[in-house]
């Protein structure tokens, strides 16, 4: 209940539990990235760019904190894959937007996710709507603090 003490022993287990599912997520979205022929971190950033319809590459700096150079090497081993294309704009040629190949992106990873997102609806399911309301706070409160401190460790 909101408000309620918790008790040292309780936020101790959730601690734990935390960092195990960072731990077994990072371990995963690794294996994945292997299967699917990406670096891990090729793979997450893949995962950011295809949640946008397009953008720069300026854009994909800010977001992830890499360098133009980093980025350059991003776009070039991804292009290479087919998993996203470079266009020039019409009004300034030197300017050049990253568009997702979301439909080759699915057709690389969605094998691979198929049983995990299959495994994951069924732990949903097992969730009331309160539950999992609970749950959605506490990841995109945590996110934000992830965030917050991400931006400042880059900016010091």
């Amino acid at each position: 209940m909101m408000g309620e003490k918790q008790t040292g022993s309780t936020i101790d287990k959730f601690r734990a539990a935390s960092r195990q599912y960072s731990d077994a997520s990072i371990f995963m979205h690794e294996a994945i990235a292997r299967k699917a022929g990406l670096s891990s971190a090729d793979h997450k950033y893949l995962g950011l760019i295809l949640q946008h319809k397009e953008l720069t590459a300026g854009d994909i700096s800010k977001l992830t904190g890499l360098t133009t150079g980093a980025v350059t090497g991003l776009l070039d081993r991804l292009e290479k894959k087919k998993l996203l294309k470079r266009q020039f704009t019409k009004n300034d040629r030197r300017k050049v937007i990253i568009v997702p190949n979301a439909e080759n992106s699915m057709k690389l990873l969605q094998p691979i996710f198929s049983e995990l997102q299959k495994k994951t609806a069924e732990l949903i399911a097992s969730f009331s709507e309160k539950e999992i309301q609970i749950i959605e706070r506490y990841f995109t409160e945590a996110t934000a603090i992830m965030n917050e401190t991400t931006v400042n460790l880059n900016s010091k």
